[in-house]
């Protein structure tokens, strides 16, 4: 079976590449290349012994994306990642952010739309909860005003397709994700931010080999065990293999509904100290840093009820924070002697 990656080549897109690739589907990845790289092409070769078929192309193309799905009119599914995704730069240019990660997604479902039926898997996000009132955050907590434009074109996108799946043939799965960490055992791929990390263990990392002279932890007077913000660090392979779950469930048409939500962490919170203390083990170094003041836009906490996606979709995440963060270090060290 033929299935389409948007975004194949960043981050959760390539890990998911290759556990889709490891479970024997054929796969066309879609990539502009915009905050990624060629090289992760071969690194995905090397891990499962097959290079994806690739197709560079922007998604705010309607063209192309029209010409795309002439090209490839056999594929099953489509899972979405392609988004711009940093919180900050999205307030300073939201209209980036709007034309970016919704024009691709309408003119991909308008494609999707066209065929006698459709298997599609949006990449969601926590953010589209902001501030739960209660933890842990189950699929029913209700949806908080989005705290960002990027946030809000999470929920704008799950609202587009919540109405196309009420009136066309296709059948789609949100996968709201948590903070994904890590990087691939393998050390062949792993996470690749270009200029300053806007995430946390990136950071870290980068600050541990020197690019980084010291992190700025944001506030330590939150009402958590350490004052620090709270959040639910899943391992990107963990997260990867969810995704192929979920397609599996769509291509054998064992969903019980034509859209369906489920949230993916490892239902545990951790603290910003209590990730440095994970780094700290893992590198055998100190990691220097500094409490500065609180930064606009942050939630106290958040981490997920895991028990729907445990018990629909049969997944539980693996492996834990140690294991992300050392993996994380590991991929550091080993681009930056590149």
């Amino acid at each position: 079976m033929k299935i389409v990656v948007t975004g194949g080549l960043g981050f959760i897109g390539s890990h998911t590449v290759v556990e889709l690739q490891n479970e024997n589907f054929e796969v066309i990845v879609i990539d502009n290349l915009s905050n990624s790289s060629i090289e992760v092409l071969d690194g995905i070769e090397k891990i499962t012994g097959k290079k994806p078929l690739f197709e560079q192309i922007d998604l705010r193309d309607k063209t192309a994306v029209q010409d795309f799905f002439k090209k490839y009119a056999d594929v099953s599914g489509v899972i979405h990642f392609a988004a711009s995704k940093a919180v900050g730069e999205s307030v300073q240019n939201p209209l980036l952010y709007y034309e970016n990660n919704i024009n691709s997604l309408v003119y991909i479902l308008q494609e999707l739309n066209n065929k006698p039926e459709a298997n599609f898997i949006f990449s969601s996000s926590c953010t589209v909860y902001g501030q739960a009132e209660k933890m842990p955050i189950a699929e029913s907590t209700s949806i908080q005003p989005a705290m960002s434009p990027y946030g809000n074109t999470k929920q704008i996108g799950e609202e587009i397709i919540t109405d196309v799946t009420k009136v066309s043939n296709l059948n789609a799965i949100l996968l709201r994700y948590f903070n994904p960490i890590g990087a691939h055992p393998s050390n062949e791929i792993g996470e690749l931010p270009l200029g300053v990390p806007q995430n946390l263990v990136p950071f870290i990392t980068q600050t541990g080999v020197g690019l980084r002279k010291e992190l700025a932890v944001y506030g330590n007077d939150y009402t958590t065990s350490d004052g620090t913000c709270v959040r639910d660090y899943i391992h990107v392979v963990d997260l990867a293999k969810a995704h192929v779950i979920a397609m599996q469930r769509l291509v054998n048409k064992t969903n019980t509904e034509k859209l369906e939500i489920f949230n993916l962490g490892t239902g545990k919170g951790s603290s910003v100290l209590e990730v440095i203390k994970a780094f700290e083990k893992a590198s055998g170094q100190k990691l220097p840093y500094k409490i500065v003041a609180r930064r606009e836009g942050d939630v106290t906490e958040a981490y997920a009820n895991t028990d729907k996606a445990n018990n629909v979709l049969g997944w539980k995440t693996q492996l834990g924070l140690d294991e992300a963060i050392a993996s994380a270090w590991k991929w550091e060290q080993k681009i930056r002697k590149q």
